[in-house]
């Protein structure tokens, strides 16, 4: 029997899925079939073949309307993707208390608001759903210069665990830890292409990510091939960060004292 990745008929709704790996994401879902909802604090050029609605995911008032509104207009919602997300650099020093109670709402209560909006009509409709949250390798390392956004993240995975426990067996939870990926703001992040290329080769996969590689997974998370995983954390890091030790130990002075 053919193993297909098949979302036809399914409705989801992706935070922030107008660019970078939230646009990767809604691509891939319209790849598989699904009718696609994007949101942003900004009113913007929906994606091709998708709906684009205004809600700040930090007000919890304006989630509620924005999940009734793509049920008044679709029926159901069978998949939550949790993409709005991030965190300019700011040393936890220096940083005031109001930053990072921002960087917090915006990477956990967001989310969970968003979650908690979509399982009230996923719990009631026949199939369940499915709710993805797009965390980062941040939740399992040193974070420095975005510690309040790694703790975030963290938590993030910890309440994805919880609530699969919670909200079982309507609905699955899993969350996807992402590594460094290409998207329209790499360059100018990362110093140019010199920075870029520089970077890409601490990568064990020997290059960032594409936001839609990022995209395939959440949409795996999001169909019937993925029934039965639910509180997962899935890494998509191209392998990780190799120890710093073992540049040490390869580094041209170490060669010469050996």
């Amino acid at each position: 029997m053919p193993i297909a990745l098949d979302l036809t008929g399914r409705v989801a709704l992706v935070t922030g899925g107008t660019k970078g790996i939230g646009l990767g994401i809604t691509q891939a879902l319209l790849a598989a079939g699904a009718t696609v909802v994007t949101c942003s604090r900004s009113d913007v050029e929906p994606v091709a073949g998708t709906t684009h609605l205004v809600c700040d995911v930090r007000d919890a008032d304006a989630v509620d309307r924005l999940v009734a509104e793509v049920v008044a207009a679709h029926a159901r919602l069978d998949v939550l993707v949790n993409n709005a997300g991030g965190a300019p650099y700011a040393l936890a020093a220096e940083a005031s208390p109001r930053f990072h109670d921002k960087v917090v709402g915006l990477n956990l209560m967001a989310p969970l608001v968003a979650a908690q909006a979509a399982n009230r009509v996923m719990q009631t409709q026949a199939g369940g759903g499915s709710i993805v949250n797009v965390s980062s390798v941040s939740a399992t390392r040193p974070s420095p210069g975005t510690a309040a956004y790694g703790a975030a993240k963290a938590g993030l995975d910890s309440l994805t665990r919880s609530l699969a426990v919670e909200w079982a067996p309507r609905v699955r939870m899993n969350s996807i830890d992402v590594g460094l990926c290409r998207t329209e703001n790499t360059d100018d992040h990362y110093g140019g292409d010199a920075g870029v290329a520089a970077i890409e080769r601490t990568i064990p996969l020997g290059r960032m990510a594409r936001p839609e590689e990022v995209g395939h997974v959440a949409a795996f998370l999001a169909s019937d091939l993925a029934s039965y995983v639910s509180g997962a954390r899935i890494e998509c890091h191209g392998g990780g960060e190799p120890p710093v030790f073992l540049s040490a130990l390869t580094s041209p002075s170490t060669q010469e004292q050996n």
